[in-house]
């Protein structure tokens, strides 16, 4: 008799295993993603659950479908990745020039995550009724929120209200107690809550619109043209830039321009060249900083714009040029 796909796995037929397997293998990056805060982690610990998974195959009773036991062993692998002292980063030396910050939070660990990764999962991942739209549960405001809860409530908030896991299945998934997610779901919703976008705000222009593209565009002619007085007239009056993971943090027209009228290359906006791109479903820029001495533009790292309407609610911006890859980014371009 013929063998299926996951007999055939089981029997040891890489090839079958893979059929059975890749189909997952992105929005199960996802996932880690949205619990580690780091595409380069998520990466990792992709590859940890699939090797896991082939090693463990023997033992999969098929109890749950293939995808749910995926879930499971890469969930599992991501708390174990934050309880591990050695993935966590040093200290933090705060930039001693800067303008007096609204406020001063605490360290986030987080990294955009590139759109281009993103091809095909919506399609591709079935469940119920989830709570929050895709986009949504990928956006910078929902990962940054996920980050400042305990580890287990960033798990059992993502598989109950983004997945859309039964708290029965979740309960199983983490191996505790259904009492307990609900319990815990109960915390991480009120904490969660509190670090979301307030309701009743304008909603972003849809991905790639005209409306989106023309906001996108002026905000980058000012931003390489060093006009701050045009970047601030395109901000909300409540607009945030932060520059994860320092946790200065500046809010409203008036401390953002008096931040990038001293911080960034002296003030000297003009130096820095942008290249779009897109992350977290909102758009982004690649920065990079023109060297004098040699007529090259260095990466800087990520700059990511969160919409409202027709203005700019957020500035996010990551110091980070090990992402770059990710973003079919070049290290260095040619100066203008």
């Amino acid at each position: 008799m013929r063998m299926n796909v996951e007999q055939r796995a089981r029997a040891g037929d890489e090839a079958a295993f893979r059929a059975l397997t890749e189909p997952y293998r992105r929005e199960i990056e996802v996932h880690c993603y949205r619990i580690l805060g780091s595409v380069q982690d998520a990466e990792d610990l992709v590859q940890e659950t699939f090797l896991a998974a082939w090693r463990g195959l023997a033992a999969f009773e098929g109890r749950a479908s293939v995808r749910t036991w995926l879930y499971r062993i890469a969930t599992n692998r991501s708390l174990n990745a934050l309880r591990d002292a050695s993935r966590r980063p040093g200290a933090l030396e705060l930039p001693p020039d800067r303008p007096e910050p609204t406020r001063v939070g605490d360290p986030l660990w987080l990294q955009p995550y590139p759109d281009a990764l993103l091809d095909g999962i919506a399609d591709e991942a079935p469940g119920p009724d989830q709570r929050y739209e895709a986009r949504e549960a990928l956006a910078l405001a929902f990962v940054a929120g996920l980050q400042h809860l305990p580890p287990a409530q960033r798990a059992m908030l993502v598989l109950r209200d983004v997945l859309g896991f039964r708290a029965a299945e979740v309960a199983e998934l983490l191996d505790v107690s259904e009492a307990a997610v609900n319990s815990g779901l109960q915390r991480a919703r009120s904490a969660f809550e509190t670090r979301l976008p307030s309701a009743g705000r304008e909603r972003a222009p849809l991905p790639q619109s005209a409306r989106e593209r023309e906001l996108v565009g002026r905000f980058a002619d000012a931003f390489e043209g060093g006009d701050v007085d045009a970047i601030v007239a395109l901000l909300t009056d409540d607009a945030w830039l932060t520059m994860p993971p320092v946790p200065l943090e500046y809010q409203g027209p008036a401390a953002i321009a008096r931040f990038l009228s001293t911080v960034p290359a002296g003030g000297e906006l003009q130096r820095f060249r942008l290249i779009a791109t897109r992350a977290n479903g909102q758009p982004a820029f690649g920065f990079y900083l023109a060297d004098p001495q040699c007529h090259v533009a260095h990466g800087v790292g990520i700059l990511v714009l969160t919409l409202e309407g027709d203005r700019i609610s957020a500035l996010t911006s990551f110091h980070d040029t090990g992402v770059f890859p990710w973003f079919g980014l070049p290290r260095t371009l040619p100066a203008r």
